[in-house]
């Protein structure tokens, strides 16, 4: 009988998809402790993107969030998820920031790295990622993304297997950040990978963007995978990754070894749950088999961001339309993979056409890097001859091909936030894009506390009466409070 494992993705990929990265320090540490006790082979609980939003919007420190977890899951380990240009959010960091980042996850208790380059280059920025990493006591694991395109063929997932074994990867994970996966194309990716792994452990990461990330975790663990990523309900489905407990549920009956104590984990959603009701905050549903996934490919995450952010300004409305440009973006850009910070880029790229009603009009720094090469000459190359044109056809596009890149000193970096400071507080502060936010985070006090919300014992009372079938009448009565219940009859049949 086989054994699978199970790494947790509720602290980070769970809320970045569902709450638009909205889980609070307080939330999280009001699970932990069940979570850790439940055998889980690791819980994944930051990524450089949640530095800025963390800072910003929820007025918490992150190195604090790192710390308290670190204390509260002594038997689990946490990752962490940082792409290539780790610490910038969407950006290239320089180097000696990127090695001081890894540095200080490290020494914050983190003890995994889940590490991404954004289109799978295994001889960028990874080929020395990688061994400071490993060098600081750290496993790594390498992303192999997945996205859909003529060019993604099993033969190239095969090849990128080779290479991240060559980087020495610990552990490598097909990441199929929008849930494109189908059970079919998993039966002929996942073998075409592992016979390339040469031993080297393989997981497998989706989401339920489509409603097919639950079957395609299954046909992968029957390809031969041993290690899934799922979460814990409310923030399980939707965009997020599958339901632990029905992933677990369908490989016990299919005849596998689940290695997960199911119990303090029940007791954490159901703590979970509470606190998404309190908060008013999406749950996470089973979601039915959507095509239009695989047309624009955005990310559940990037969606829910999104959503909020248009929400905020009042044109949540139209959603759909910058959806619907962002295909067209993409088109444009010669077909990047659709995952941080690329999907980041079509994305703000096709609403600031929505809404100047004229495509490329304006134009963001981040597009003119990608056209001029900054992120690899491959992708550049893809670009169409019409929108290289259109791009690079304005003065700051010039003002950029001109600039001569030069990795700047510690001591340099240090010096432009101010001076004297810790490591982790020059690393938020060039993570949030300055002092303010980071003097505001601080002024706002601690983290807000959640240990006190459990279930009013009434609710508990009354679920407990409705599964009752024996009671027909309740009636309840204390101070400010009548209540009388009586279950309907059902209608006698006509004769």
């Amino acid at each position: 009988m086989r054994q699978i494992r199970f790494t947790d993705t509720t602290f980070r990929d769970g809320h970045a998809s569902l709450w638009a990265q909205g889980m609070r320090t307080g939330m999280m540490l009001a699970l932990a402790r069940n979570m850790d006790r439940a055998g889980l082979r690791a819980i994944e609980v930051i990524a450089n993107s949640n530095f800025k939003k963390c800072v910003r919007e929820l007025r918490e420190d992150p190195w604090e969030r790192i710390r308290l977890l670190s204390g509260a899951l002594p038997n689990t380990p946490m990752a962490a998820m940082a792409g290539a240009g780790a610490p910038a959010p969407f950006g290239l960091a320089p180097l000696v920031l990127r090695d001081l980042y890894l540095e200080r996850l490290a020494a914050n208790g983190i003890r995994r790295l889940h590490v991404m380059e954004s289109s799978n280059n295994m001889t960028g920025r990874l080929v020395t990622t990688v061994p400071v990493a490993q060098n600081l006591g750290l496993e790594v694991v390498v992303a192999l993304v997945f996205s859909l395109s003529p060019k993604h063929t099993d033969e190239y997932y095969a090849e990128k297997s080779r290479e991240a074994v060559a980087l020495g990867a610990d552990i490598v994970y097909l990441k199929d950040s929008g849930g494109l996966l189908t059970p079919e194309r998993v039966k002929t990716i996942v073998p075409a990978m592992v016979e390339n792994l040469n031993g080297t452990p393989l997981e497998f990461h989706t989401h339920c963007t489509t409603g097919l990330g639950p079957m395609s975790t299954l046909a992968a663990v029957e390809a031969g995978i041993e290690t899934v990523h799922t979460a814990v309900p409310p923030l399980a489905n939707g965009a997020s990754q599958p339901s632990i407990f029905n992933i677990a549920d369908n490989l016990r009956t299919l005849g596998y070894e689940t290695l997960i104590d199911e119990e303090p984990l029940r007791q954490a959603s159901k703590d979970l749950m509470e606190i998404a009701h309190h908060e008013k905050l999406p749950l996470g549903h089973p979601l039915e088999y959507d095509y239009a996934q695989y047309v624009h490919q955005v990310p559940g995450g990037v969606i829910s961001n999104l959503r909020h952010q248009l929400r905020q300004i009042g044109i949540e409305h139209r959603l759909q339309e910058i959806l619907e440009e962002s295909v067209q973006v993409r088109q444009d850009l010669g077909y990047p993979i659709m995952v941080t910070p690329f999907s980041q880029f079509v994305v703000s790229q096709a609403t600031i056409n929505v809404l100047n009603g004229e495509r490329y009009s304006v134009v963001t720094d981040e597009i003119i890097k990608y056209v001029l090469g900054v992120y690899g000459e491959e992708a550049s190359d893809a670009v169409s001859l019409e929108t290289r044109n259109t791009v690079l056809d304005r003065r700051r596009a010039r003002d950029l091909a001109e600039t001569e890149y030069q990795e700047p000193t510690i001591k340099e970096i240090r010096t432009s936030f101010g001076g004297k400071m810790s490591d982790d507080e020059l690393l938020l502060r060039y993570a949030a894009g300055g002092d303010a936010d980071v003097d505001m985070m601080r002024a706002s006090g601690p983290f807000r506390d959640y240990s006190h919300i459990q279930r009013s014992p009434i609710v508990e009372f009354m679920e407990t009466l409705m599964k009752r079938e024996d009671i027909r009448h309740l009636t309840m009565q204390q101070p400010g409070l009548n209540l009388i219940l009586e279950a309907k009859t059902a209608p006698e049949s006509p004769e």
